[in-house]
């Protein structure tokens, strides 16, 4: 088991992990940041103006990975 801190950043803020998750590895930490980025989208407005939701997982030894949600609209020119 390793210790994995997910830090939040929201568009605006920086949300640091001060007590970390104890999972079995890196694979573990990917699911936990990808499932919890789903949580935070869900609650997101929808094409609010934000630069999106990032969430930086890292470990003893530093980043680990970074996974992003942007919520990004595309428009036709009519």
């Amino acid at each position: 088991m390793s210790q994995f801190y997910f830090d939040i950043w929201d568009g605006e803020a920086l949300v640091v992990d001060e007590e970390g998750l104890d999972l079995a590895g890196r694979r573990a930490a990917e699911i936990e940041a990808a499932l919890s980025l789903a949580d935070i989208a869900k609650q997101l407005e929808p094409f609010a103006s934000s630069d999106g939701v990032a969430i930086n997982v890292r470990d003893a030894s530093g980043p680990v990975l970074r996974a992003t949600f942007v919520d990004e609209r595309v428009r036709r020119a009519d």
